[in-house]
């Protein structure tokens, strides 16, 4: 059994779920069938054994079921470094979601201390071609997998910020004021600066270190409108304090990590990913979830459990199997979902497979064998 797998899952009355139950052997799983029966509800429930929001970034009240609105409970075991986890996570209606790890009660930011998770879906095919909000979303989603303290800093710098961004709006000219938020703000964007570099710095070494099928990609992180990023904390104090005018002007602070953006080119060609074809596009994004992985796997002792939503979507059958062949190379549980259980035959025996069906408004699920 892989160090790092999911081996149950409990979902009551989350999204279209009233209540279902899974067990896991530890290899990959592919869930496949029609859209909208329910398969990514399933991905999603395993986002939540994972700090943060989840794969689709929803609210605690987003995922309860509907029209009951009895609020949603999902539970889950785990087996994580030779150790067993029981977990569960909820929310009553109108409530933050609640964390526990083994009967006691604990912080978000413990679930990313037993276990490690990266995800793929479909919104991110898009990410190359579309603003900088979404690269820098994954940009920190790829920083947290490697160190879960980087939310803290991303918050702590956020928090200084938006009371920097009141005055900004309202004009006052303090001078104290603004060298205290702008302390702080320096501070966590250093940790958060340097957390980011080490990231892609573990990624590239990641790449360029294995034989795939899949092609790598050039990282670079960029400052706003594709300037040079700043590099430490001093750095940011004196553009916060240089830009105080400028910001004012606008409103809001225009420099610092919030404006960051990653840069990607497809090493192979020497051509930027925003001008790949959406194939390679695909392909350089799977390539960077698999180095990320790979590189994961060094850190924390085990590979993370994948989530990759609609994977086979814009591969072609070869290198579809590639990617099956590099999952069970790495040793990754890995939660796969796709229309058909044909997308899934190069698997063979190596994956479980469950065929999720919408009945009279609840999915349903059942195991099936991949021959």
């Amino acid at each position: 059994m892989p160090a790092l797998a999911v081996t149950s899952l409990i979902l009551s009355h989350f999204r279209s779920h009233r209540r279902t139950e899974m067990a896991f052997d530890a290899r990959p799983v592919a869930i496949f069938g029609p859209n909208g029966a329910g398969k990514t509800n399933v991905l999603e429930a395993v986002s939540f054994l994972s700090p943060g929001r989840g794969l689709r970034r929803a609210g605690a009240d987003e995922v309860a079921r509907r029209p009951e609105a009895v609020g949603w409970k999902l539970k889950a075991e785990l087996q994580s470094l030779h150790q067993h986890h029981e977990v569960e996570t909820f929310a009553e209606p109108g409530a933050s979601r609640t964390v526990s790890i083994d009967g006691k009660a604990a912080a978000q930011a413990a679930l990313g201390r037993i276990a490690r998770m990266l995800w793929l879906v479909p919104a991110m095919d898009r990410l190359w071609i579309e603003g900088a909000e979404g690269r820098r979303r994954f940009l920190d989603r790829m920083t947290l997998s490697f160190e879960p303290g980087h939310a803290e800093a991303v918050l702590t710098y956020e928090k200084a910020m938006r009371e920097r961004n009141r005055l900004l709006r309202d004009e006052v000219r303090d001078a104290g004021w603004y060298a205290a938020l702008e302390a702080q703000m320096a501070e966590a964007g250093g940790i958060i600066l340097a957390n980011r570099r080490n990231a892609v710095s573990r990624v590239a070494a990641a790449q360029d270190g294995a034989e795939t099928a899949f092609p790598a990609a050039d990282l670079t992180i960029l400052g706003p409108d594709g300037g040079d990023a700043p590099q430490s904390a001093e750095d940011l104090a004196e553009a916060f304090t240089f830009g105080r005018s400028r910001d004012m002007a606008a409103g809001r602070t225009l420099s610092g990590p919030h404006r960051a953006d990653l840069g990607a080119v497809y090493a192979a060609k020497g051509v930027p990913a925003a001008q790949a074809s959406t194939g390679e596009q695909k392909a350089l994004l799977i390539s960077l979830i698999l180095a990320n992985a790979r590189a994961l796997a060094e850190d924390f002792g085990a590979p993370p459990i994948l989530l990759l939503d609609e994977v086979a979507a814009h591969l072609d059958a070869g290198r579809r199997a590639a990617l099956y062949d590099e999952i069970c190379a790495l040793g990754a549980q890995a939660f796969m979902t796709g229309t058909g259980l044909e997308l899934f035959e190069a698997l063979g025996p190596r994956a479980q497979a469950f065929e999720v069906a919408e009945v009279n408004g609840l999915s349903t699920t059942e195991e099936r064998t991949l021959t």
